[in-house]
């Protein structure tokens, strides 16, 4: 056997190799991080945005991810801790007034624009400093999770100021992005 077929049976096992781990990914939900960033990007449109835009997004992804899964996670912690303390009505008893009245005015605004519902679940039409009038409001259902009211509210203040830059496609600057890591090491902190 010559060593070009060597090769190239060596080529096809890589790619089999691929699709089979593909499979493994879809069926265990799980990302083995096999391809680079630069896979997902869209061949047709990406390239014709100016270079620099592209690098600072590059730089941005990380600061975006990490607070796209903190912010999940504290819609999460907010609904399963009303569900379990105030029932399946807790959207309509637990949550003030001025949040409910402007969740349903986005709710009507995305209706109305024709686009795909965001989500089922009304929390997800909160703003960020809505889900800290939430908890303010049910203080006494998460006094168990956050150990300082005080200091929780100064950090989803300063959570808040730093997503703007985040959800607003702007560069952060390299102190703003260490005042990011201590601010999300503050909330871990506000848990235990």
């Amino acid at each position: 056997m010559k060593d070009t077929e060597h090769i190239r049976l060596f080529g096809m096992s890589l790619q089999q190799i691929e699709k089979e781990l593909d499979i493994v990914e879809k069926q265990a939900a799980v990302d083995l991080q096999r391809r680079s960033s630069s896979d997902d990007k869209d061949d047709e449109f990406y390239p014709q945005f100016k270079e620099t835009f592209r690098r600072e997004a590059a730089a941005m992804s990380r600061h975006y991810e990490i607070f796209y899964c903190l912010e999940r996670s504290i819609r999460d912690l907010i609904s399963e801790k009303l569900l379990a303390e105030k029932g399946p009505n807790w959207w309509d008893t637990a949550v003030p007034d001025p949040v409910r009245a402007e969740v349903e005015k986005n709710i009507k605004r995305e209706r109305e624009s024709g686009v795909t519902a965001r989500s089922l679940d009304k929390i997800d039409y909160a703003t960020f400093g809505e889900l800290g009038d939430v908890v303010r409001a049910n203080w006494e259902i998460f006094i168990d999770t956050f150990n300082n009211e005080k200091a929780f509210n100064r950090v989803m203040h300063n959570l808040n100021l730093l997503r703007g830059p985040i959800a607003h496609c702007c560069p952060l600057a390299e102190d703003e992005v260490v005042r990011l890591r201590l601010t999300i090491g503050d909330w871990f902190r506000l848990m235990s």
